[in-house]
């Protein structure tokens, strides 16, 4: 199986980088990934000054993907993940929802024992290994990799572990993959700027999907459907997320445009990803089985 392997990072997503690897459409291959400082932080008790906070969120790629042209549909099945013997975290002043609680710049080194991360002397918390970078090169201008946007990025969604799959909408020839910032663990909207940052691997299996509809960046699981939106609000990432299942609901299952509203409202859920990136971002979650009941068939 192809590999990537962690020094072949970008720290944006950009149509002008030079693929490091390239596979065909249906085959694995596994990105070896850094944390989100890029493994600057191992002590609690270092020098935090010396630590360059511009190598931020390195995603290991780009990818080339054999086929992959302007429009087609980038299926990214997450097989596996796996994480290292620790995590770190930060708090920061001026960063996050807590971003005046902090008066310095503090690190965190948490350690991994039987899956689950040591908080403290009272506290372990099991392992949900998730994607927090994860994209394609955009059409044009480049973008940094700690902003989520249309092509994916740092979208920061829990529900990218393993076992789900992320549909991107491809904007260059090749689609260039990228990934990293991978997590041990996160809640919904990584409140204090971080998750447990971790370094690891990402297993995926990447296929083409040409003329093939659906809502992109979204995410499949086991049991759900999500679309996610970022956006500069809160209040407009949501209104774009629930949009873009609504239309999908429509036009692919036999719905009246009232019964799709109602059904929203009803078991739908809107979810916030993260709120600390330059944008934020929202998830619309609607259980799988809802799609299985008028016989649609996810690719």
């Amino acid at each position: 199986m192809k590999r990537i392997e962690r020094d072949k990072c970008i720290l944006e997503m950009s149509k002008d980088h030079e693929p490091v690897e390239n596979i065909k459409s249906g085959e694995t291959i596994i990105f070896e990934c850094l944390d989100c400082y890029g493994g600057q932080i191992v002590r609690e008790d270092q020098d935090m000054s010396k630590v360059d906070w511009a190598f931020n969120n390195p995603s290991t790629g780009p990818l080339y993907i054999e086929g992959v042209k302007e429009g087609d549909i980038v299926k990214i099945e997450i097989l596996d993940i796996k994480v290292e013997d620790k995590g770190v975290m930060t708090s920061r002043p001026g960063a996050g929802a807590l971003k005046d609680k902090w008066d310095k710049l503090e690190c965190s080194v948490i350690p991994i024992e039987n899956n689950k991360a040591i908080f403290n002397d009272k506290i372990s918390i099991p392992l949900d290994p998730m994607i927090g970078v994860i994209g394609l090169a955009p059409k044009n201008e480049s973008i940094r990799n700690s902003t989520p946007d249309y092509h994916g990025g740092n979208m920061d969604c829990k529900r990218i572990s393993k076992g789900s799959t992320v549909y991107l909408k491809s904007n260059v020839e090749g689609g260039l993959l990228s990934m990293g910032d991978i997590h041990g663990v996160m809640g919904d909207g990584e409140v204090s700027i971080s998750g447990l940052e971790m370094n690891g691997e990402v297993e995926v299996r990447v296929t083409v999907l040409k003329d093939y509809k659906i809502p992109t960046p979204s995410v499949l699981s086991e049991d759900l459907f999500m679309t996610i939106y970022s956006a500069k609000t809160l209040d407009e990432a949501a209104v774009k997320a629930t949009d873009s299942m609504f239309e999908f609901l429509v036009e692919n299952i036999d719905i009246s445009r009232k019964e799709a509203g109602n059904l929203l409202s009803l078991i739908g859920n809107l979810r916030i990803n993260q709120i600390v990136d330059p944008l934020m971002t929202v998830r619309m979650e609607l259980e799988k089985e809802i799609f299985d009941k008028y016989s649609y068939s996810f690719k």
